[in-house]
């Protein structure tokens, strides 16, 4: 044989540079807010990624009161604390957390159909 080098494609990850993002390799932290489908026409918005100096509690009575919603805060082994709400909310709850000077629009995602 020849002096060839002969390159063996490795395994494609299309994760990796999602991973990466989620590490804390950057150091934009982001506020994501999903909408879960439950059963039938019933959803669930939850939002996660709130500083932790921040009252869930008070942040989550606010949302309650403005959207005429039921909500709880569930404490997550992996993300933290989660608020959750009943019902697609996810623009409500992002114009609410920009009006309230909680976080900045350029630090949330929205993430749903």
């Amino acid at each position: 044989m020849s002096d060839i080098d002969v390159q063996i494609p490795t395994a494609f990850d299309p994760f990796a540079e999602a991973n990466a993002e989620d590490s804390g390799a950057g150091s934009k932290e982001y506020v994501h807010i999903r909408i879960q489908q439950r059963n039938g026409r019933k959803s669930l918005t939850t939002v996660q990624g709130l500083k932790k100096e921040f009252s869930y509690n008070k942040i989550l009575k606010d949302l309650k009161k403005d959207f005429c919603c039921n909500g709880t805060v569930v404490q997550d082994p992996e993300l933290g604390q989660v608020i959750q709400l009943q019902g697609d909310q996810r623009k409500n709850v992002s114009t609410f957390l920009v009006q309230a000077g909680i976080v900045k629009k350029e630090r949330i995602k929205i993430h749903g159909f």
